[in-house]
């Protein structure tokens, strides 16, 4: 939820993003059509309850929530839900959506334990111009398994392709002249597999789709390729507009972004100006001391600190509540995973934090999601295959290389998981064993030298390790954790432990002393890595790693090449 174009985690104007930077634009566009003579509907394709710190400020304050009267200030018509909009759990959701100014759709959730709520619609038809508009909206399946604390046994969410092929009919029937879809769900196989994550370019495809409006990955594109409905992609946080122009003809599909010298709106500024006071006063609350700076501009080449600390907090967490359970006498480990790395956020999403004392921004920095503590037991071999499927974020690097990409862009910086208490080496040179979306590709695997107290890891040893509910729920599309137990825990969010260990509340944890867990195996080659600018204050900590420092680049991104 990007409103004001303002980074909360870091305290500062961001210089791109947010639903006021883009409500000139909107309005202008709309200006344009109306001239024309067009037909105009604005909509929303989800995720917009949670993110970008201003969500759980906003849970906290009464009266109707800021982001539906945002979406009545700019006249939305309609809103779709995306798989975020259920951290919070159904009531909160609900309770929410009853102050929408417009209908709020999701064709393929499926309610078990009541009634259809009126306020979530499985489709909706609106007039507009003379025309008839059937709007679809879509969620991941995944989403009752990400969510499965919240929904399990109380809704659930169908395949995205068969749930639409089943609802068009009943659509067109009711005349509608055209139908438009929100597909929160990534561009994915113009042939989508049962149960698919991202199914956009398959619902393009469905005879009876006019346009389809895609979300969740993240990615800006447009395409109206021949055949197909046209299609947008218009990335997040409000970074660009999507546009889609229907005729007779067809239809064309465009991206528009606010000029940098754009000037949000000063009305919507203005109406959500006490929102925005109550969210720095909400984040500014004490939350402990560092006695080191945290970042995560190096995640990827160096030990991390940022993500030590979560890991200790963790394993903290999680120790009192082992007694009596089944993981009792077993060794600890815990997993983190980076949650500001850049990418598509651009060259300042990293965390940059000052040694000296912390605020609850710099906890909601180092840990960007509102996820539970989970702990499940597993075996030395499913760790490795954990970690296998983990160092699929790095490009496969031959040997003589001297500016290989260190990364793959198909795999998303938050699926590194990083396993405190182990020590192993990732080799480079060597393919991934596991593809992106979780499938094996087979071969020798890149984890070497996979150690416990000091020892070779047994594949049948039993470890428990301590992980956020998302990871535990199958988030990031880790199979080989499906089988693993679960233990029962209370419900702890994950900041809160962070909080409490920082405070003391919670005991020093015995993984503070472990050595840092991962390293490259030694390559004969150097590679390149994108980092932010403010990487430039801590590069000392590479060492003779470091070969060269270019940049920026005109996205603001330095790029690090690394000696392996």
């Amino acid at each position: 939820m990007n409103l004001t174009g303002f980074d909360y985690a870091a305290d500062r104007n961001a210089p791109s993003g947010g639903l006021a930077r883009l409500a000139p634009l909107i309005a202008r566009r709309r200006a344009e059509a109306r001239d024309a003579g067009a037909a105009v509907l604005l909509l929303d394709n989800g995720d917009g309850l949670q993110g970008g710190l201003m969500d759980e400020a906003a849970l906290a304050r009464e009266g109707a929530h800021l982001l539906m009267r945002a979406f009545a200030r700019l006249g939305y018509d309609a809103i779709g839900l995306g798989n975020h909009d259920f951290d919070f759990g159904l009531e909160t959701l609900l309770r929410v959506v009853r102050d929408a100014p417009c209908p709020v759709i999701c064709t393929n959730l499926r309610w078990l334990d009541r009634p259809a709520p009126e306020a979530i619609r499985p489709w909706a038809v609106l007039d507009r111009g003379g025309w008839r508009i059937g709007l679809l909206s879509f969620l991941p399946p995944q989403t009752a398994i990400w969510n499965a604390a919240h929904l399990a046994g109380r809704a659930s969410v169908e395949d995205i392709e068969t749930a639409a092929r089943a609802a068009l009919p009943a659509l067109r029937q009711g005349g509608v002249d055209r139908v438009v879809v929100l597909a929160h769900s990534g561009l994915g196989r113009t042939v989508a597999e049962p149960g698919a994550e991202n199914a956009a370019l398959a619902l393009a495809a469905v005879p009876g789709v006019d346009a389809v409006i895609a979300g969740h990955s993240h990615a800006a594109e447009a395409r109206a390729d021949p055949g197909v409905a046209p299609l947008v992609l218009p990335g997040a946080h409000g970074s660009a507009l999507g546009r889609i122009d229907l005729d007779e003809a067809g239809g064309r599909a465009t991206l528009d972004r606010p000029s940098p010298e754009a000037r949000p709106d000063p009305g919507l500024i203005q109406d959500l100006a006490p929102d925005h006071a109550a969210t720095r006063a909400f984040w500014d609350r004490p939350a402990g001391h560092s006695t080191v700076p945290l970042h995560s501009y190096l995640s990827f080449c160096a030990p991390d600190r940022g993500l030590a600390l979560v890991a200790c907090a963790q394993a903290a967490a999680l120790r009192p509540h082992l007694v009596g359970t089944p993981a009792e006498g077993l060794a600890v480990l815990s997993a983190t995973a980076p949650g500001r790395f850049g990418a598509r956020a651009g060259p300042l999403a990293y965390t940059d934090i000052p040694a000296g004392p912390l605020r609850l921004r710099h906890l909601a920095d180092l840990y960007a999601f509102p996820n539970a503590l989970s702990a499940l037991i597993v075996t030395g071999a499913q760790l490795r295959d954990w970690l296998e499927k983990s160092a699929a974020l790095f490009a496969q690097v031959p040997p003589g290389a001297r500016a290989a990409p260190l990364l793959n862009p198909e795999v998303p910086g938050h699926d590194f998981d990083v396993l405190h208490g182990l020590s192993y080496r990732i080799d480079l040179s060597s393919p991934p064993r596991f593809a992106p979306e979780g499938s094996a590709i087979g071969g020798p695997g890149r984890i070497r030298d996979l150690r416990l107290d000091g020892a070779p890891l047994d594949p049948g040893r039993r470890v428990v390790v301590a992980v956020n509910s998302y990871r535990a729920s199958g988030g990031g599309n880790f199979p080989h954790l499906s089988d693993a137990p679960r233990l029962a825990l209370p419900e702890i969010r994950l900041r809160d432990a962070l909080r409490a260990y920082l405070t003391g509340d919670l005991p020093r944890d015995p993984l503070e002393k472990a050595p840092p867990p991962w390293d490259f195996a030694p390559l004969a080659a150097c590679v390149v890595m994108p980092t932010g600018p403010g990487a430039r204050a801590h590069l000392a900590g590479l060492g003779a790693r470091l070969r060269q420092v270019e940049g920026p680049d005109a996205e603001g991104f330095l790029h690090l090449h690394l000696s392996l």
